[in-house]
């Protein structure tokens, strides 16, 4: 007879989204006459750039000529999308890579998930909280968790608590781990942390043997020039960690799928036999065994954001979302609540009214106002309390949510 995998078992619940659209789905269901502004799941709503319909219309058109047809591509990316991306976004800053360093893949939540599979099964975890749900509930999948506590932690995860009484900079664990998951500017919190501060991170991973799972995903909308867009800004980053980047938030890429990671050789882990290992040569092997890469076509339309009128047309669409930060951040102020985030990153993190449950307070908004947010609870146990907006929304959406949070009755 054929078992399951017990670990999915200790999972709680569903997925956090899923569970959303459940209950938005109900409600409208017996409110079909309700106008709901969804500011909950962090998809963007702008079209891509012209440049990368341009180009991947071209590239559409090579794939109908025998001449210019392309099967299988390299799985780890083509060069004229891997060597774009170092230029652009490392060698521009004085950071080298070889183009073996990098892997594109179909976005960065596949890669923060699949990554786990390379290091060992008895490995210690360490993740914020609150936090991404992939990183945790993957490792869960993995049984590197242990069972889930009353409390809503994990028996054999290391928690980082991150809230207000910290500015949502995490301490440094007070055990060593052997993996350990940032992301910055942080998703749920809008928040991020200052050149100092993950200085402070690469030195205690140095110094204990740590690898560092670095989110970089939301960088492009860093605006405060103390919070480095790559880890690798920092000495001594090459040596435990490894990065994961994505062009759907960049570039509107959330329906058309493109991302990547950057593992330097320099970042190993301890074989059985004691000898030193590249995780380089791991995560080449896991992706070329498991992913075909990604299409030519995507990756064409990617490379387009590298050009000059790309990198032009880039900073207006993001721009176009950190004024919609800006709009409700400056809004839910004046409305009375306490807000935090959006000015490095698409996210408002606000504490809910009352000491409200983020669930109930997600039931409120939907009910009173026809607003759909993000229990901070689905985040992590710290998140209880808060609750997470996206500024991926249109802008009249987001001016018309703003106007219906002042009528909101607490």
């Amino acid at each position: 007879m054929a078992t399951i995998n017990d670990n999915y078992l200790k999972l709680p619940g569903s997925y956090l989204f899923a569970e959303i659209g459940r209950r938005v789905a109900a409600y409208k269901e017996a409110h079909p006459e309700a106008d709901i502004i969804r500011l909950g799941i962090g998809d963007v709503t702008q079209p891509l750039p012209a440049v990368c319909i341009e180009a991947m219309h071209k590239a559409v058109d090579e794939m109908a000529h025998k001449e210019t047809f392309r099967g299988y591509g390299p799985e780890q990316g083509y060069e004229f999308l891997t060597k774009a991306i170092l230029k652009n976004n490392y060698e521009s800053k004085g950071i080298h890579f070889g183009t073996d360093e990098i892997f594109v893949s179909d976005g960065s939540k596949s890669d923060t998930g699949n990554i786990q599979e390379i290091f060992g099964s008895a490995d210690k975890v360490a993740i914020t909280d609150p936090v991404y749900p992939v990183y945790l509930d993957t490792n869960v999948m993995a049984g590197r968790t242990g069972s889930l506590k009353e409390d809503g932690h994990f028996e054999g995860v290391t928690y980082l608590p991150c809230t207000a009484e910290n500015n949502f900079a995490p301490d440094l664990p007070k055990e060593r781990v052997d993996m350990l998951y940032l992301c910055c500017p942080n998703n749920p919190t809008g928040t991020t942390l200052s050149r100092e501060e993950l200085t402070k991170w690469v030195n205690w991973a140095k110094e204990n043997d740590t690898v560092i799972l670095f989110d970089a995903a939301y960088a492009a909308y860093i605006t405060e020039p103390d919070v480095p867009t790559t880890i690798y800004e920092i000495p001594g980053a090459k040596d435990v960690a490894i990065e994961f980047r994505s062009f759907s938030k960049t570039a509107g890429f959330t329906g058309t799928r493109c991302g990547y990671t950057i593992v330097p050789h320099t970042v190993t882990g301890k074989a059985a036999d004691g000898s030193r290992v590249e995780y380089n040569k791991l995560w080449n092997r896991r992706h070329t065994t498991k992913f075909n890469g990604t299409a030519y076509i995507v990756q064409r339309g990617a490379a387009a954001i590298y050009t000059e009128e790309g990198q032009k047309q880039v900073k207006e669409l993001v721009g176009y979302y950190l004024e919609n930060a800006r709009i409700i951040r400056e809004g839910l102020t004046k409305a009375g609540l306490e807000v935090y985030g959006g000015i490095n990153a698409p996210y408002i993190w606000l504490k809910t009214p009352n000491n409200m449950k983020s669930w109930d307070f997600f039931d409120l908004l939907l009910k009173q106002v026809n607003i759909v947010g993000t229990p901070g609870a689905g985040f992590g146990p710290c998140g209880e309390g808060y609750f997470r907006l996206t500024s991926f929304g249109n802008r009249e959406d987001t001016l018309r949510a703003v106007e219906r949070f002042q009528q909101l009755k607490f």
